[in-house]
């Protein structure tokens, strides 16, 4: 399970930032997960449940998970689509000349502190 490593990960980043602004406790998290990321949602929340306790920045927060859709981009037709329900063969002239637009991130989007 390599989420425990991206929840490491994730902490290291925002006990960096709770230095550079002289943070002394987060309250939520919001992250974007892209759909096919490779981190799974439920193995990443329960990672950050074990990880997140033993660290007093962050020990009580909540963690929010979006999703952002796959989406990949025909060059072919020059259409989008759905990643996850087609893959990489275009649903609409069934080539396989495409290419993700997004779906792959992991970007921590929103630290919320306590006031």
């Amino acid at each position: 399970m390599h989420e425990l490593g991206v929840v490491f990960h994730i902490i290291d980043d925002l006990q960096e930032v709770a230095k550079e602004n002289e943070i002394k406790k987060i309250e939520k998290i919001t992250l974007q997960l892209g759909e096919v990321s490779s981190v799974i949602p439920h193995f990443l929340s329960d990672a950050w449940k074990w990880a997140a306790a033993k660290q007093e920045l962050v020990s009580e927060s909540e963690l929010v998970i979006e999703t952002i859709e796959a989406v990949s981009y025909c060059e072919d037709c020059g259409r989008e689509y759905g990643t996850v329900a087609h893959g990489r063969t275009c649903p609409f002239c069934g080539s396989e000349k495409t290419y993700l637009l997004k779906g792959n991130e992991f970007l921590i989007k929103e630290i919320e502190v306590a006031g």
